[in-house]
């Protein structure tokens, strides 16, 4: 079996790409580093089935070859974050919806046998319902989350009239080694996990009650694969927990002190999967508790090293724009 992934560099990519070796599957990686890290692939790099290809996705004539004779794709590659898709929102839509245009177009034209793309929960916006089903009304609060909706829907309209053999993944709050250290106040693990080799206070935003549906990487890679095998196409499913918790319980876990700083504009107050629908067409349940999954972050606290290390004046800074754009709470 021949697989390319798309920001196989990257934190989910690359442990996307481990999973695909160990099945035995020849491996091609598409990735610019401009978020992804080599590093996340220095283990592998010299594996006799994988090849890694520094290239933008956006790039037609470098990348369409090389989609010949591939069963399957699996598109992660993406600008991920709120702040620079408010300040940057071109880069956005070239990468995250003429991008996916270029990589399901290569993938159809080379026949692909199943395309997985990955789609973000960030969709739903601030949902009416808890937990959340695929059937919730979209709300897009901004860019980032405009363009993977839109990516999502190129994906779901070529299967539509091409046939293309895809499904769209609704990813939740992701966790796990190799998670982003980089980005305009990214992930919530990379801040916190930094700021405590750092002997920093945590930074919670607002009173840190409210829940967000994490759930763990290698159940995520569970997700993908099942997907993949799977003779379904033309659906999107969530993939999440099921199970919110909140940051003050994360706090707790890692342990430190902690600063309080303003709630933000366009965020819930929970994240939180309905995942009936992925468990009963595609057998998938996530199998890492929280508390095990955040037990195997502080085993590995020394990738973020060399993370950025936040604090409530630069968070306030960074996020500057994102309040002025999207409206203050008071």
């Amino acid at each position: 079996m021949k697989a390319i992934v798309t920001g196989g560099a990257g934190f989910i990519g690359s442990h996307l790409v481990d999973r695909l070796l160990d099945m035995g599957c020849n491996v091609t990686v598409i990735d610019n580093l401009s978020t992804g890290r080599l590093d996340n692939l220095q283990h592998v790099i010299d594996h006799k089935s994988l090849q890694f290809y520094e290239q933008d996705i956006t790039n037609w004539d470098e990348i369409q070859d090389l989609f010949l004779e591939v069963d399957w794709v699996f598109h992660l590659a993406a600008l991920a974050d709120i702040v620079p898709s408010i300040q940057k929102p071109m880069d956005y839509y070239r990468t995250n919806v003429d991008g996916t245009m270029n990589i399901v177009e290569a993938s159809r034209k080379a026949g692909v046998k199943k395309f997985i793309y990955i789609a973000s929960s960030s969709c739903y916006g601030i949902p009416d319902t808890y937990p959340t089903s695929e059937k919730e009304k979209i709300r897009i609060e901004y860019p980032y989350a405009l363009t993977k909706y839109l990516g999502e829907q190129i994906v779901l309209h070529w299967n539509k009239v091409y046939k293309f053999p895809a499904l769209s993944l609704r990813f939740f709050n992701v966790y796990g080694p190799r998670s982003r250290t980089s980005g305009t106040y990214g992930a919530v693990f990379g801040v916190f996990l930094a700021q405590k080799i750092a002997g920093k206070p945590f930074t919670i935003v607002g009173d840190g009650k409210q829940t967000r549906d994490f759930t763990f990487v290698s159940d995520v890679v569970d997700a993908i694969v099942i997907a993949a095998t799977s003779k379904l196409e033309g659906e999107v499913f969530n993939v999440g927990s099921g199970i919110p918790h909140s940051i003050n319980e994360l706090v707790e876990l890692l342990q430190g002190e902690v600063v309080y700083i303003p709630k933000r504009p366009g965020e819930p107050d929970i994240t939180c999967a309905n995942v009936t629908k992925i468990r009963e067409k595609l057998n998938w349940t996530p199998k890492v508790s929280f508390e095990e999954g955040v037990g195997i972050m502080l085993d590995n606290i020394e990738y973020w090293r060399n993370a950025p290390v936040w604090n409530s004046e630069s968070i306030a800074e960074a996020t500057e724009e994102w309040f002025s754009f999207l409206g203050s709470n008071e």
